[in-house]
């Protein structure tokens, strides 16, 4: 009896210990690399506002980001200045494209006027561009990206991307066939009303050729991925009207 207690305690005991170990090692590792991941974020931000402008290095068929060594430099170059919006006052800020826009969305709670919104303006081939976050949901997860637009609210460019959509499906949101259609596509209507743009199963235009109709072809078995673009671009994008229109004004 004395050995098997005994036997136990001692199991107990090196459980503990080595529970604490691995704690300790794993809180060590996920200190020491933080500034690598923080680092690593920054300039995955850096490539898909880039990308979304149009600065990229795509051949003929797949996505090709500007190198992680190049970014910086190249986000210096094209991005002119960055903006945060809040509550109708516009103020500078050079690490807006750093703001967590999953946070900051969470933290406003529905109301509009404590969102802080970033507004990236960029410069390429003599056109001004104004290149904004979005931020959703998916099928199975979280899904964003980065909209590039004209004065007109005309898009530009854009980039997509998914925490967990399904492969071949949804997570197609992120490949050229899809993100290409978006280019030239118009956020207003003929009056100059704000409509978004709908992932569309319907869609009467499949060659997009139509760029003032409001819509794109929809990725066949990817629905309700499709409606959470939609829904991300049409929530997110009507918060930067007043910021267009008043561009236009001024």
């Amino acid at each position: 009896m004395s050995n098997r207690t005994e036997s136990n305690v001692y199991t107990v005991v090196f459980a503990i210990i080595m529970v604490l170990v691995v704690g300790a090692l794993l809180a060590y590792a996920s200190s020491a690399l933080s500034p690598k991941i923080d680092e690593n974020k920054r300039l995955e931000k850096q490539q898909n506002i880039l990308y979304a402008m149009g600065v990229n290095n795509n051949g003929d068929s797949g996505v090709e980001f500007v190198s992680t060594k190049e970014a910086p430099e190249l986000f210096s170059k094209y991005i002119t200045k960055q903006l945060i919006i809040n509550n109708g006052q516009t103020s500078e800020d050079d690490k807006a494209y750093l703001l967590d826009i999953k946070k900051d969305k969470a933290e406003a709670g529905g109301d509009a006027s404590k969102r802080h919104l970033p507004v990236f303006i960029g410069e390429k081939d003599g056109k001004t561009l104004y290149v904004v976050p979005i931020y959703g949901k998916g099928l199975w997860d979280a899904i964003w990206g980065y909209v590039s637009m004209d004065e007109n609210m005309v898009v530009q460019g854009v980039y997509f991307d998914h925490k967990g959509e399904t492969p071949g499906l949804g997570a197609n949101i992120k490949e050229r066939f899809f993100m290409d259609d978006f280019a030239g596509e118009h956020l207003l209507d003929s009056s100059g009303n704000f409509k978004g743009i709908t992932v569309s199963k319907g869609n009467a235009d499949p060659k997009n050729l139509d760029k003032t109709d409001n819509e794109v072809d929809a990725i066949a078995g990817a629905t309700i991925t499709g409606n959470g673009v939609t829904a991300m671009i049409k929530s997110d994008l009507a918060l930067y009207v007043p910021y267009f229109k008043n561009l236009k004004n001024n």
